[in-house]
């Protein structure tokens, strides 16, 4: 099975968060052949029941690759073009994964070893996969990150902030406004004085941004609303303490600002003769917290189609990601000797 087929393979095995045991499966199969022959081990860690995480080693990992099996809804059966294949994952991260493995079988049929793939499990929502996997490390030196990034190495990725805005106010009939207070014009204005924060900026990863994502409140049309809740998600380019305090400031106690979830910005390395990149995004990278190793980001696809009805991924980039991906291990356990 060649690169082509394995990826839609893999894009046919629907893994949407949580239900990435399929995946898991067919990836445990996969890697128990490769051990077999290769003489290496492959093991299944329950991270949450149905939900395990796969690794397998030929050796002693000095370098993993890694990346998730989970994808975001719905699922989209696979299809394929003279230049690229099509379908949810294709490009996040049912491409990726699908090089690893050939970058790794193409290595082992060299001869070479020390090399471990790390499939885990909930990236698109908590990186609970890896964050398990961070407990349990196998004593790998680096870890390859797979996410994509066009084949280039990403030196840096941006945090994430996340809140729930929560107004509370107090329901009256909406021809006597004055008895109640509605929760929605709070609401509304505390999402403009947040969207009026000045947000930092870094020199190599650019512009923090900010996305209101949600908005829910209200009874009916003739209701004062006693309730109203949005979430923001801001994509961020630095330490939080600042945006944190600015953002309280901003809404001045009118609303609460309920913590949903904080992701460190990320400042990651180059290898000499490799493209460089920076990316948006947020990755597994700080759930493993450096327990398996220094980080690198790399991956075939772009993010700009990643989550859409036209999520692709190039197969040139397919074939460029196989050959990257072994350049990039031998080159890492070099400088390891």
């Amino acid at each position: 099975m060649d690169v082509f087929q394995l990826t839609r393979t893999l894009i046919d095995i629907p893994s949407v968060t949580p239900e990435e045991k399929a995946m898991g499966e067919y990836l445990y199969g996969y890697l128990s052949t490769l051990a077999e022959k290769f003489d290496g081990t492959v093991e299944k860690s329950e991270v949450e029941p149905g939900r395990d995480n796969v690794f397998a080693c030929f050796g002693a990992p000095v370098v993993t690759l890694s990346t998730h099996m989970d994808t975001v809804p719905p699922f989209i059966p696979s299809s394929e073009d003279e230049t690229d294949i099509w379908g949810r994952g294709a490009c996040d991260t049912k491409g990726i994964i699908a090089s690893m493995l050939k970058a790794a079988e193409s290595l082992l049929e060299k001869g070479h070893r020390n090399i471990g793939l790390l499939f885990v499990v909930g990236e698109e929502r908590n990186s609970a996969g890896a964050y398990f996997a961070a407990k349990h490390p196998k004593g790998s030196k680096y870890i390859i990150n797979g996410e994509p990034t066009e084949n280039q190495l990403a030196l840096g990725s941006k945090g994430a902030l996340r809140y729930e805005v929560i107004a509370r106010g107090k329901m009256a009939h909406s021809a006597y406004p004055e008895l109640g207070d509605s929760a929605i014009n709070k609401l509304l204005d505390a999402l403009q004085a947040i969207r009026q924060v000045e947000l930092p900026v870094d020199d190599v990863l650019g512009p923090s941004t900010l996305n209101i994502g949600t908005i829910r409140g209200g009874r009916a049309p003739n209701v004062i609303s006693d309730e109203a809740r949005a979430e923001i998600f801001i994509r961020l380019v630095c330490d939080s303490a600042a945006t944190r305090e600015a953002l309280a400031q901003a809404v001045d106690d009118k609303v609460e600002l309920a913590d949903v979830l904080e992701i460190p910005a990320l400042r990651l390395t180059a290898v000499e003769g490799l493209p460089t990149t920076v990316v948006a995004y947020t990755t597994d990278i700080p759930a493993f917290g450096g327990a398996w190793g220094q980080p690198l980001l790399l991956g075939p696809g772009t993010i700009h189609v990643a989550h859409t009805s036209q999520e692709r991924v190039p197969k040139q980039q397919l074939l460029e990601a196989v050959e990257l991906y072994q350049t990039l291990i031998l080159q890492l356990q070099k400088q390891e000797l």
